[in-house]
């Protein structure tokens, strides 16, 4: 393993799981990996080469080598050639965080140096821009570039490095990279006009200041790297810490895992259905919120919707009286018809009543299962957990519905007509109101208000928002207003804050009827239509208002009941002769329907008053209150006789996994942060050089570049220690990344790909250093 970690190789991207130790083969891959998407005559893509290149013997960059600009296209390159190639330079040299390496040969004329015009574009402070000058041993004799090199001639801020690299015929003859850093060297400390600057000139050198920018990036990224790394730490610290107390080797560790499991489990639940005020859901009811809705709104509702079918009503008690009086004709009401329709109608109260049994169980089950997603570490248990106690709830789902249906024979088995608080023969109703309208105000009240209150008085039924939907686009359009609904009206205002009144709408023989969405609209509509054929509201026979729900419009429809406002019934029967005989056309029988209706609603609202209130009691003791006792008292019994021990508690592999990645993210984290704390402590910056008079590159002239023939065919050789020069501007990114070796190296045009950290790449063509945002920085060797 040692010799392996320390052996140079390289990878490519496109070779992924391949490691290439022979840099003469890396060499031929890239030149076929060219050929393959470029063609054999000059062709260009933007397709990056992506190589990596491991040593110990490197420094951590990232370099990026770009082409020259081409101005005549030659082979396959298209007629835009220069203008592709541009656009792709000006996507990695325009980012903040890159050095721009601006090649130039020192045997051209600098002022017309493409590379510097393009870092002057991007960079026009000339922090980021570093002048590199090749070629030197090339230069005409008597001629140096002694004043470029010392910064006096065409002045960059952060000055200019010369470089001597290996010529065509040395790569041919496969010179060693270390023989030409000697030869470089010695070039420098032999020139005349070099060697006074020789410990400034040279690839090592070019390295150093490369690593000295890294080294600075480092120091500026800390405090913001240790406050990320710090709030990762403490936001997986609670985890963690439950974690750290974890000892597989424990023979007591599952027993007191399943004892800590159950209680949890135990007190989550009684939690959700008591409220807590921890961990509370702000999405969505659940648990004992949705429970206590189920008593006081959906079950009382399901009980409105039953009770109001006021033509069936009354067709029933026609025939009980019809029938009672058989063939004679009645002189008084009948009280055996009553008990025969409240008994009938009381029945009718089972399904609402059972149906909230229903709903209030499947809650229940619903919280058993929200709570056990705690034992998801221990599948078994979890899945064993949900089914002991989802059965316990329907065994009593079983009982609690037997007790319900026997409260409701109850109070069919005794009709009790002395209770307080019904009306009652003795006390005739009509010695009381003067009109049938006062005594169905009377009865509406004493329905659902529960109390004996005068008919003169305002009781307000419901408010809310709804939309008059049928006022035509002439007249102001479907407008949305404050509705206040009493037991004499239908009022509407501007808003909610009632100052501004636009209409009051008497209740009187008006009646509900369901109306057709459009096919454009999404609001379900009715309508309220009086019965004696007179315009509603103003001109308009019917009054249209819209909900944005079906719940919400039987909602409504179920608050206009309370007011006496009936549904439109179109439908009739006929008699054994084909003719309707649903009202008698006799007063003394109207006269006695309509008494005994009266009585069955006093009756009627005596046996809901009761039935609210007795059944969320019932539900209350024989399902909440023992589910609850079964779970702290039994539950853990249960589970001990239904599976082995080992079985119950045997641990996920995805929970182990995630627990040894969560020990290692601390771990890591915590290794990283002292880590910080030293570097923060060891690490010198350097200060950005002054800035320097740059205006000679903007009266800089464009002179025409070496062709890009050979722009993707890079040649690597032996592992270089340094980075070489190229053609044209070259960002260099200093990578923070703790890894060793080189991180992949585009060679050609195309968008810029991640950058991962890793060590200096090896070859003949520049590579630039890169600097990362998505690794956290290391210590460069």
């Amino acid at each position: 393993m040692l010799s392996i970690f320390f052996t140079e190789y390289a990878e490519f991207l496109h070779c992924k799981g391949r490691k290439f130790t022979d840099f003469d083969e890396v060499r031929q891959e890239i030149e076929v990996e060219t050929d393959r998407i470029t063609g054999v005559n000059k062709g260009i893509s933007s397709i990056p080469i992506n190589l990596r290149i491991y040593s110990p013997h490197v420094l951590s960059l990232t370099l990026i080598d770009l082409p020259g600009i081409t101005k005549v296209p030659v082979g396959d390159q298209p007629p835009d050639i220069e203008v592709q190639i541009r656009d792709m330079i000006m996507q990695f040299i325009a980012r903040e965080n890159c050095l721009i390496l601006a090649v130039t040969p020192a045997n051209t004329d600098l002022a017309n140096s493409d590379a510097l015009k393009l870092a002057k574009e991007v960079d026009p402070q000339g922090l980021r821009t570093i002048g590199v000058i090749t070629k030197l041993d090339l230069m005409d004799e008597g001629t140096d570039a002694r004043e470029i090199l010392e910064n006096k001639l065409l002045p960059l801020r952060r000055g200019y490095i010369g470089v001597v690299n290996r010529s065509q015929k040395d790569i041919d003859g496969k010179k060693d990279i270390k023989a030409a850093l000697l030869a470089e060297r010695k070039f420098f400390l032999s020139h005349p006009a070099y060697r006074h600057m020789a410990d400034r000139m040279g690839t090592p050198y070019l390295q150093k200041v490369l690593n000295q920018q890294l080294t600075n990036h480092i120091r500026d990224t800390l405090p913001a790297f240790r406050s990320k790394l710090q709030s990762q730490l403490l936001s997986i610290e609670h985890e963690v810490e439950v974690y750290k107390n974890f000892r597989p080797e424990d023979p007591t560790r599952k027993t007191k895992a399943l004892l800590q499991m159950v209680q949890q489990f135990s007190v989550d639940f009684e939690k959700r259905i008591e409220g807590s005020g921890d961990q509370v859901d702000t999405l969505e009811l659940s648990g004992g919120a949705k429970i206590n809705r189920i008593f006081h709104e959906r079950f009382p509702f399901e009980l409105v919707k039953m009770e109001f079918n006021e033509k069936e009503l009354r067709r029933e008690i026609s025939y009980a009286i019809k029938n009672i009086h058989g063939i004679r004709t009645g002189l008084f009401t009948p009280d055996m018809a009553f008990e025969a329709i409240v008994k009938k109608q009381i029945v009718k109260l089972k399904g609402p009543c059972l149906k909230s049994v229903d709903l209030v169980m499947q809650e229940l089950i619903n919280t058993v299962k929200k709570c056990t997603k705690k034992l998801a570490t221990y599948p078994r248990l979890c899945e064993e957990t949900e089914r002991i106690v989802a059965g316990y709830i329907r065994e009593r789902e079983e009982k609690t519905k037997d007790q319900v249906l026997l409260l409701i024979d109850i109070q069919v088995s005794y009709i009790n007509t002395n209770h307080e608080d019904f009306i009652g023969f003795a006390k005739y109703v009509y010695r009381y109101f003067e009109n049938v309208s006062e005594i169905k105000l009377y009865f509406c009240n004493l329905l659902f208000q529960g109390t004996n209150l005068p008919p003169s008085r305002q009781i307000v039924i419901r408010k809310g928002w709804l939309t008059i939907n049928n006022i035509g686009i002439m007249k102001g359009g479907s407008k949305e207003y404050w509705f206040v609904l009493t037991a004499e009206s239908l009022s509407w205002y501007k808003d909610d804050e009632e100052k501004e009144k636009k209409y009051m709408l008497p209740l009187d023989n008006l009646k509900v009827r369901d109306v057709e969405k459009s096919f454009m609209s999404s609001k379900h509509i009715f309508a309220l239509f009086n019965t004696e054929q007179r315009n509603v509201y103003k001109d308009y026979r019917f009054l249209e208002l819209a909900c944005d729900s079906q719940e919400e419009v039987d909602s409504w429809k179920a608050s206009l009941l309370r007011a006496g406002v009936y549904p439109d019934k179109s439908s009739t029967e006929n008699d054994e002769n084909g003719q309707a005989d649903n009202f008698s056309m006799d007063p003394q029988l109207e006269r006695q329907v309509e008494t005994i209706r009266n009585l069955v609603d006093s009756y009627m609202s005596i046996i809901n008053k009761c039935i609210r209130d007795l059944i969320p009691k019932t539900i209350m003791h024989l399902m909440i209150n023992n589910v609850k006792e079964f779970i702290n008292a039994e539950l853990l019994a249960h589970l001990y006789s239904s599976e082995d021990q080992n079985t119950l508690m045997e641990e996920s592999a995805e929970q182990a996994q995630r627990r040894d990645e969560m020990l290692r993210m601390y771990q890591a984290l915590k290794e990283a942060l002292a880590i910080i704390g030293d570097i923060s402590t060891s690490t010198v910056s350097t200060p950005a050089p002054p800035p320097v008079d740059d205006s000679w590159l903007q009266q800089a002239r464009r002179s025409p570049p070496p062709s890009p023939s050979t722009q993707r065919r890079p040649t690597l050789n032996n592992p270089p220690t340094r980075p070489l020069s190229g053609r044209g501007p070259a960002p260099a990114i200093p990578s923070p990344g703790p890894q060793s070796g080189a991180p992949p190296v585009p060679f050609r045009p195309g968008p810029l790909p991640p950058f991962p950290s890793s060590g200096e790449a090896h070859g003949g063509p520049p590579q630039v250093p890169s600097r990362p945002t998505r690794a956290p920085p290391s210590v460069p060797r």
